[in-house]
């Protein structure tokens, strides 16, 4: 295993196989997993292996499962499975979980499922309907893709990362063993920290990316170091508690710092000759700004935790 991330970004060659899809990416994504022990290494080396942004996502993606949900096979493609039809608040979540005569039965439905027609294992956040109350009690349960009574529905490309797919899910009186779910709220301990995590392991993986064709294309060297250095803060901040409003707080300065640099490499895009990397950037860039707004709210709320302003 290897742990020289950062010698890995600025010595590598900066040059990336080109990938036009799935069945291209995931096996070198996968090579790279095995090579790399830290999850938030591999997003960091899977962006700098990417040829466009689409892909340093998906592996950003996988490392973020990877960190949350430790011991997930790697043989395909995993996914979290949150929102549905009404949102991905815990209030919108329709999907249930109820006992049966050999465990658990499914039943319910989700959206934009991130790689789900090529997914091997969804992680599916569902009410406990056992549990009585107002409030929804969530658990989240391993569901593999193949098992009977799960559809998979491929959704439209998105008009960003259009490489990426997602899919709609049904699930019909899917017989689950009682081991598929996973211990402990499937909220509080799943599914709200995924979204600091996920944030954590895709931004790392983009800026590496996007670090790799700043030596490709002879950047000024200010710009690559200042992105070496936000990929080490990243890095560091990736050991912190998820859940944590001081980590809350210091992945808002970093991801804020981190878009003055997505703004920067737009100018330097813009110097550059027109070529296929060009064209795919100024058009996936606007993945940046999905949730900012729940990003926003978070950060606002990690201060009022911490009795600031």
């Amino acid at each position: 295993m290897r742990d020289d991330v950062l010698g890995h970004l600025l010595r590598a060659s900066p040059g990336a196989a080109e990938c036009p899809d799935v069945a291209h990416w995931w096996p070198a994504h996968r090579a790279l997993a095995a090579t790399w022990k830290n999850p938030m290494d591999r997003a960091i080396v899977a962006g700098f292996a990417a040829d466009r942004v689409g892909w340093a996502f998906a592996g950003g993606y996988q490392c973020a499962l990877a960190a949350l949900f430790p011991g997930l096979p790697e043989d395909a493609p995993a996914a979290l499975c949150v929102t549905e039809e009404a949102g991905n608040h815990p209030r919108a979540i329709r999907s249930t979980l109820r006992r049966a005569s050999r465990g658990w039965r499914l039943e319910g439905a989700k959206r934009w499922t991130t790689l789900g027609p090529h997914g091997a294992l969804f992680l599916v956040l569902a009410r406990d309907a056992e549990v009585a109350g107002e409030r929804p009690a969530l658990r989240v349960a391993r569901v593999p893709s193949d098992a009977p009574g799960v559809s998979v529905e491929p959704m439209p490309a998105t008009r960003f990362v259009p490489e990426v797919p997602h899919a709609r899910l049904a699930f019909d009186a899917v017989q689950l063993d009682e081991d598929a779910l996973l211990p402990g709220d499937g909220w509080a301990l799943y599914a709200k920290p995924f979204r600091t995590v996920e944030d954590a392991h895709v931004n790392a993986a983009v800026l590496a990316y996007l670090a790799r064709e700043a030596r490709r294309l002879c950047w000024p060297q200010g710009w690559i170091a200042r992105a070496a250095a936000l990929l080490l803060a990243l890095r560091a901040l990736a050991g912190e508690d998820p859940s944590s409003p001081q980590t809350h707080v210091a992945l808002d300065g970093i991801l804020e710092t981190g878009g003055a640099l997505f703004a920067e490499a737009t100018k330097h895009w813009d110097a550059t000759p027109a070529d296929a990397a060009r064209a795919r950037w100024l058009r996936d860039r606007e993945l940046l700004a999905v949730a900012s707004s729940a990003r926003a709210q978070r950060s606002a709320s990690a201060w009022r935790r911490l009795g600031g302003s």
